[in-house]
């Protein structure tokens, strides 16, 4: 689960009671000294979030979209300009290798993208141009992402200072839980808690992201940390690049075929691995939602290991302390496991020669952890069911 090699920080670190985010945030606030009344004000739609370390990548010219059609697993010939959606480039065997946020404003596509795959997707993107009129840029050095629960596109214009140089660019709806054309919900689509939540991400020329913000600031909106994204992101069980995926990640694990794959679309790599799964097969491991025993005030990391009768069964993928929720998670677990069985995540410690008063090694920290079903084990094997290929969102997301 990847993360850039370097990321350079973010101006609004600077801030009192910044907090350095790690991982895949790194050069980002985690938070700003007030971590849950942050997140509360950005449910609320106000607050904004400095998003800064992400990537973003452009490619313009005719042939733009009806190129990224032919290699990605979305259709985006029809995108029509300010219409938002996510695009997946795949690898032959259809693992998930990019996952960008896709926006066009008629004349440039713009894939926002995680700091660790803006290199690698530029670079690929740019070896598959071919004779064609398209062109890629990596301008992540000029374009700074800030986020919010409510759409500001309207109100930063004019928030911009007086200078030379470009205007904001389009803002990036999250298309999430919604199913798009063409695509297939695994989880129950009735009270699905992604629903409830509203998601954009607004390019801002980077020069500018602190006046902004400070206007914003003015207007009566406050700054939120990496932290509040995460737990609302994680209550809606919505999957992240890098952080919900590995190297083996194929997207139906993640609920990823409502939003980011058209089913009907022609070939593209990784096309063969999709149909088959979902048409013939199962996905060997389900996206599950996690409620966290709250009473050891503490978090797993990314990467603790989830046990079901000592053995280890999936890995936690992302904890936060949500506002409401409490401690709560995303995992990747084996499709076999149980979905009413209750499980118990276990982190190591990280000092293994830290020793206890009495010389022994330290205990690994562990919580007990209830299912939300997400992706259910009976996942894909679609042909021969009712309402084949295309049939309607089905089983999970109940929680037990």
């Amino acid at each position: 689960m990847s993360t850039a090699d370097s990321v350079s920080s973010s101006v609004l670190l600077g801030r009192h009671g910044a907090v350095p985010a790690q991982g895949l945030d790194a050069g980002v606030a985690a938070h700003y000294g007030d971590p849950v009344p942050e997140q509360r004000a950005l449910a609320r739609g106000r607050a904004v979030v400095d998003q800064s370390q992400r990537g973003v990548v452009t490619v313009s010219g005719p042939d733009r979209l009806s190129w990224l059609t032919t290699l990605s697993s979305q259709v985006l010939t029809s995108l029509e300009p300010g219409r938002s959606t996510e695009a997946l480039f795949l690898s032959v065997q259809g693992r998930v290798e990019y996952a960008p946020h896709v926006v066009d404003d008629g004349t440039t596509t713009w894939l926002i993208t995680e700091a660790g795959e803006t290199s690698g997707l530029t670079d690929w993107l740019t070896s598959m141009r071919f004779a064609l009129r398209v062109d890629v840029q990596d301008v992540s050095s000029q374009w700074a992402v800030l986020a919010a629960a409510q759409d500001l596109s309207a109100r930063i214009p004019a928030l911009l200072p007086d200078r030379s140089g470009p205007a904001v660019g389009p803002a990036w709806q999250d298309p999430w839980p919604g199913i798009a054309v063409g695509g297939h919900g695994y989880a129950a689509e009735q009270d699905h808690p992604g629903s409830a939540r509203t998601w954009f991400e607004h390019l801002v020329p980077r020069d500018v992201l602190e006046p902004v913000v400070e206007a914003l600031e003015r207007e009566g909106f406050q700054l939120a940390g990496s932290w509040a994204a995460e737990a609302l992101r994680i209550e809606s069980w919505r999957p992240r690049w890098g952080a919900d995926t590995d190297e083996k990640t194929i997207p139906h694990e993640l609920d990823w075929m409502r939003t980011a794959v058209h089913l009907s679309k022609g070939c593209y790599r990784g096309q063969e691995t999709v149909a088959r799964v979902h048409n013939l097969g199962h996905p060997p491991r389900r996206l599950t939602f996690l409620d966290l025993d709250g009473s050891q005030h503490t978090l797993p990391e990314a990467g603790a290991a989830v046990e079901l009768s000592g053995r280890v069964v999936g890995r936690v993928t992302a904890a936060q302390l949500h506002h409401e929720a409490g401690p709560i998670a995303l995992a990747v677990l084996k499709r076999s496991v149980d979905p009413e069985a209750v499980l118990t995540v276990r982190e190591m410690p990280h000092a293994v020669d830290q020793e206890e008063s009495d010389g022994s090694a330290p205990a690994a920290e562990q919580w007990a952890a209830s299912q939300t079903v997400v992706v259910p084990p009976e996942a894909g094997s679609v042909v021969g069911r009712a309402g084949g290929l295309m049939r309607g969102p089905r089983g999970g997301g109940m929680r037990i």
